[in-house]
């Protein structure tokens, strides 16, 4: 992999990471038209450079992360309960992800389960956009309960089958626990932060090595940049474009990407 294949990947993962379009799926495709073999590397950095978006995201909700951070030390009572509530989000993708890891990258890491995830999750849109657009005034996210949180992170496991996207069914998880759109849009992103890092740090101790001499450092800390500065403008994107309008733009952009990666396949 040169440099420049590594800024690519970094802006695809970046710009798609946090829509509801799936960045895996992206990636995937974005691998094969820039002819990067298959295999645990090329799957690895495509997880790996996720930490670019994971510091995007820090920085645009500082205040929340930092409100968690002093509620654990026992200092904001809002912040600790919020905290709770990413950990109980959590807690369903931990358990099922070390125990179906290796068979979702067996059968699911691959071009026509992708197309399928992405059509399906187009329809899905499509079927509840009035839903969506009726709980636009929902419950502020301080109203959240890590009962309902655990809700959103059993959902948040629909998006083990790469081209789903996290951020849609988290997004849709916290609409149906009663979120208003932009409470689940935040929720989701945050929640993002820790499940990103978690399967971050897992591919890279799995396939750290084995990454590193296939790519090495360059291109690792290049896909990083590219992420960290794409996803900071994507998310920013996201948010204002969701105040104005619903989710039906992306349910089109997942279309025309199955159909790239369905003209690919021919």
């Amino acid at each position: 992999m040169d440099l420049l294949q590594a800024l690519i990947l970094g802006i695809v993962e970046g710009v798609t990471e946090y829509l509801p379009v799936s960045s895996t799926g992206h990636l995937l495709i974005a691998q094969r038209l820039l002819g990067i073999a298959e295999g645990e590397a090329a799957n690895g950095y495509a997880i790996a450079i996720q930490a670019g978006a994971i510091v995007a995201v820090l920085g645009t909700y500082r205040q929340r992360v930092a409100g968690m951070v002093r509620g654990v030390f026992g200092q904001d009572p809002a912040g600790l309960k919020l905290a709770l509530c990413i950990i109980a989000a959590f807690i369903p993708a931990a358990v099922l992800g070390s125990l179906f890891d290796d068979r979702i990258e067996q059968h699911l890491f691959g071009v026509k389960p992708v197309i399928a995830a992405w059509i399906v999750g187009g329809l899905l849109i499509l079927a509840l956009g009035k839903w969506v657009d009726a709980r636009r005034n929902g419950a502020a996210l301080d109203a959240l309960t890590w009962q309902a949180a655990f809700i959103i992170g059993l959902i948040q496991c629909i998006a083990m089958w790469p081209g789903t996207s996290r951020s849609l069914v988290t997004i849709l998880g916290g609409l149906a626990v009663g979120l208003s759109l932009a409470a689940a849009v935040e929720f989701a992103f945050l929640l993002g932060v820790l499940t990103l890092t978690a399967a971050t740090a897992y591919t890279v101790m799995k396939h750290g090595d084995g990454m590193l001499t296939a790519y090495g450092w360059p291109a690792l800390l290049t896909g990083f940049i590219a992420a960290w500065a794409s996803a900071a403008l994507a998310v920013k994107w996201m948010v204002a474009w969701l105040n104005r309008h619903g989710l039906a733009l992306f349910a089109w952009w997942r279309f025309a990407a199955a159909g790239l990666a369905a003209l690919l396949l021919l």
